[in-house]
């Protein structure tokens, strides 16, 4: 299975961040590339890995620095290719949902822990003293804090079976499975094989710990996993507040002509079960669960809206979004 997009929309713009790890691993393994002569020269590519991949010995001695070397380098084209295409498909949502400098962050931890995890297991062996390279162990950090956030994502996939064909998988199964596959092919193939599964596997528990905590805070503390960086607001009124239809308080976004309303519910399936009203003349949007025909979302605008029209209604992966313009 190989995943080519999702069909989950960013809120927040252009994710700078994943664009700029993807530019510099391509970079850096370009330059790799030229200083080993396509990894022809073994003399070269010896001290390339030796002297930026992470090795577990040294790892568990507290050698930090070459672990962020190492999440920069990769060992041939298909490695970079199959790991860049899954940092372009899953960091961009992830990096919405944290925010920029967070993003950047969360996902340099995520490759510190995957790097600890793998250094725990190789460290054992004769595995020991070989160098590991790769972004995969933070990639996976992302697929983990992916599942946790987007469980009802659908991922475009291509699978190569008897023939060539493209499905739409639900993340909630498609990260699993992948999950499931890195720890049998962990169990069964020795840290010496080439393949780091146990840095897969500790960067995916990593990012599903992160995503976890996160929404949980998020909740309790009203932290505003949506990242919003609008001037502050007044807060949004529900009705009723213990509805099981609403699973987060609203958020509103106020651009320089346009209103945006956020709101995560649970039980619809579509546009179809949902209503949406707009008062001018009572600065007040009214959402409306069809199957009850009872007013669940209240939201008061702050400010005279009384110039604004309903203009647009989204629906997707449990978000409603309402704009006004």
């Amino acid at each position: 299975m190989f995943p080519i997009h999702d069909d989950t929309q960013r809120l927040h713009g252009r994710p700078y961040v994943n664009y700029g790890l993807i530019f510099i691993n391509v970079v850096v393994f370009f330059w790799g590339v030229v200083f080993t002569n396509f990894f022809i020269d073994p003399n070269a590519t010896q001290e390339l890995f030796y002297t930026y991949g992470s090795i577990p010995r040294f790892v568990i001695a507290g050698d930090i620095v070459s672990i962020f070397t190492s999440m920069f380098m990769h060992g041939g084209i298909a490695h970079i290719v199959g790991n860049m295409v899954f940092l372009f498909v899953f960091g961009d949502n992830i990096e919405d949902k944290f925010g920029h400098l967070k993003y950047l962050l969360i996902y340099l931890l995520w490759g510190i822990l995957a790097a600890y995890s793998h250094s725990l297991v190789a460290n054992q062996d004769s595995s020991a003293l070989i160098p590991a390279v790769g972004a995969s162990g933070a990639i996976s950090g992302v697929l983990g804090a992916y599942l946790v956030m987007f469980p009802r994502a659908k991922i475009f996939t291509i699978v190569f079976a008897f023939f060539i064909t493209t499905v739409r998988i639900p993340a909630i199964a498609f990260l699993p499975i992948w999950f499931i596959m890195q720890i049998v092919f962990g169990i069964i193939f020795p840290p010496s094989g080439g393949v780091a599964y146990f840095a897969h596997i500790g960067g995916f528990v990593a990012g599903l710990g992160t995503a976890y905590v996160w929404k949980l805070l998020a909740r309790k503390r009203d932290i505003r996993i949506l990242d919003i960086r609008s001037p502050p607001m007044k807060k949004i009124s529900f009705s009723p507040p213990e509805s099981p239809f609403v699973r987060t308080e609203p958020d509103i976004i106020k651009g320089p002509d346009f209103y945006e309303i956020l709101v995560e519910v649970k039980g619809i399936s579509g546009l179809a079960d949902i209503r949406v009203d707009f008062e001018p003349q009572n600065n007040l949007v009214k959402i409306t669960d069809r199957k009850s025909n009872i007013s669940q979302v209240l939201t008061k605008l702050p400010e005279d809206a009384s110039k604004y029209q309903l203009r647009d209604i989204d629906y997707l992966n449990g978000i409603i979004r309402v704009r006004l313009s």
